[in-house]
């Protein structure tokens, strides 16, 4: 699991929608697809239930959302802490 990878997730979660996400990310659905998949495959679970071009978060998917705000928080945190000092 990489960064990049919670990224997506968050993003697809919040608009619910791959080939959406993929556009916020400035990428193609496949890519992204396939990096939720990994990502799912990683964590030993699925995190969307899917629906045609619909995706809703599952039990698992909303426990993960949670984790992966904070862990995104903190990590921008540092980042700009870290740029604070070299400047």
């Amino acid at each position: 699991m990489n960064i990049a990878q919670i990224r997506y997730f968050v993003t697809a979660a919040q608009v619910q929608n791959l080939s959406k996400a993929a556009e916020l990310l400035h990428l193609s659905q496949p890519a992204l697809s396939k990096s939720i998949a990994k990502l799912e495959e990683e964590l030993g679970t699925p995190l969307f239930i899917r629906s045609g071009k619909r995706i809703t978060l599952n039990e698992q998917g909303k426990r993960f959302l949670e984790g992966a705000w904070v862990s995104l928080r903190t990590l921008d945190n540092m980042m700009a802490d870290l740029n604070a000092l070299t400047m």
